[in-house]
């Protein structure tokens, strides 16, 4: 089984420092109607830092729920109710990739937790 990821990128418009200038970012404001994607203070606005610890325990659960979700879609389609098979193993593929994302996140802080206890003082 081949899949094809495709990379891409989206460009926020005003976010692009420009020839021979600086963006100060109380000068970029999102298009009408649009929120800012980046969560970047506009207009002398101040934005909250969330903790490290609350983004962990918030991804996490996330996770959680979306294995809940495709265990739950999978019980319905054994059960013989009406659920279509590929919103089936689209939850449960949705589920396996969120959990190997959150493997190797874990993965990487813990080689560099290793990687600081390895620096000399």
């Amino acid at each position: 089984m081949s899949s094809i990821i495709s990379n891409s990128s989206r460009v926020v418009p005003g976010l692009i420092e420009p020839p021979g200038g600086r963006v100060i970012l109380e000068q970029v404001t999102p298009p009408d109607g649009q929120a800012n994607p980046l969560g970047l203070p506009v207009g002398g606005q101040a934005i909250s830092q969330p903790d490290f610890g609350d983004l962990l325990s918030n991804a996490i659960n996330s996770v959680n729920d979306l294995q809940r979700q495709a265990g739950a879609a999978q019980e319905a389609l054994l059960a013989g109710e009406p659920v279509e098979l590929h919103d089936v193993m689209i939850k449960a593929e949705q589920a396996g990739l969120a959990l190997d994302l959150t493997l190797e996140i874990r993965n990487k802080l813990i080689n560099a937790y290793n990687e600081i206890m390895r620096m000399p003082m």
